[in-house]
C-alpha cells in the first residue's frame, strides 16, 4: 500500500498523538549494545516519526523523552540523555524549523544546566510561529508534578474555589493551549501509564505495541492509526449502537 493509499484508507486521523517512547535500553541489550546506543537509536527514529506524522496529517505530537523519575537512573545514563538532547537541538533545530515544526517544552527546565536550558528556550522562540506540526517534548516531566504545579499557581493567583473548573485547571497545566491527545501510543509492550499526561489523557484512546521504540517506524505508526480508526470514542457516554437500541419506537 502506497503512502497516499494508507492515508485515504483511514476515515479519521487523530489531531494529537502522544507517545511513550519505551524500550530503547532493551533494544540495545537484545543486540549486545550499550544502553546509550539504544537511546541514540531512539532519537534517530524520532525524525522518521515526525515526518510520518506530517504525512498522515497529524497536527500535534507529544513525546515522553525524560520523566521526573528518570533522575534516579545511573548518573552516566542521565548525563548521556542530557547530551543527546543538546546534540539533537544543535543538529536538528534548523531543519525542523525549515520544515515548519513548532517546538514546545512541557515539564520543568530548572534542573537543566543553564547552557542547555538556554538552547531549549531558543528552540521554542525560533519555532513559535510554525504550524505544520506542533512537537511537544516532555522533558523532566511528570503528570503528578504538573498537577501540583497547576494547583500552586491557581492558589497564587487567588482564584476562588467556586471559579475552578476543568477549563481553569487545563489553562494552568504545562500543556495549556494544546488539545488533549486523541491517541496515546506506548512502545515495548509495557501496560503502564508511567505518570504521563494524567489529566490530558483521561479519555484518550490507548495503543500498546511490543515493538521497541527504535523499531517503531512509519508502518508501525500506520497500524496504530488503523486501530484508532476502528474505535468509537465515547467520552463516558453510550455508543451510537447502544443509543439506537434503547430508542423508543415512534409513529411514522
Amino acid at each position: 500500500m502506497s503512502p497516499a493509499e494508507k492515508i485515504t484508507a483511514l476515515t479519521k486521523i487523530p489531531n494529537h498523538v502522544a507517545v511513550i517512547m519505551d524500550g530503547n535500553g532493551r533494544w540495545a541489550k537484545s543486540r549486545g549494545l550499550p544502553r546509550m546506543l539504544g537511546h541514540r537509536a531512539g532519537t534517530e527514529n524520532l525524525r522518521k516519526i515526525i515526518r510520518a506524522c506530517v504525512e498522515f496529517g497529524i497536527h500535534y505530537l507529544t513525546i515522553y523523552a525524560f520523566s521526573t523519575e528518570n533522575w534516579g537512573r545511573p548518573t552516566e545514563e542521565v548525563q548521556g540523555l542530557m547530551l543527546i538532547l543538546e546534540d539533537v537541538i544543535d543538529k536538528e533545530l534548523n531543519e525542523l524549523h525549515e520544515e515548519g515544526v513548532q517546538l514546545r517544552h512541557i515539564g520543568r527546565l530548572e534542573n537543566l544546566k543553564p547552557a542547555l536550558r538556554e538552547k531549549v528556550l531558543h528552540a521554542i522562540e525560533l519555532t513559535r510561529n510554525n504550524n505544520r506540526l506542533v512537537l511537544c517534548v516532555a522533558f523532566n516531566y511528570g503528570g503528578r508534578d504538573e498537577i501540583v504545579c497547576a494547583i500552586r499557581r491557581i492558589i497564587e493567583d487567588g482564584i476562588r474555589p467556586e471559579a475552578i473548573n476543568d477549563e481553569v485547571v487545563a489553562s494552568y497545566l504545562f500543556t495549556a493551549g494544546v488539545p488533549d491527545p486523541d491517541l496515546i501510543i506506548r512502545t515495548s509492550g509495557e501496560m503502564r501509564v508511567s505518570n504521563f499526561l494524567i489529566w490530558q489523557g483521561a479519555y484518550s484512546e490507548w495503543y500498546v505495541t511490543p515493538t521497541y521504540w527504535p523499531d517503531f517506524d512509519k508502518d508501525e505508526l500506520f497500524k496504530a492509526l488503523q486501530s484508532y480508526d476502528q474505535r468509537e470514542r465515547r467520552f463516558g457516554r453510550l455508543s451510537t449502537s447502544d443509543c439506537a437500541g434503547d430508542a423508543e419506537p415512534h409513529a411514522g
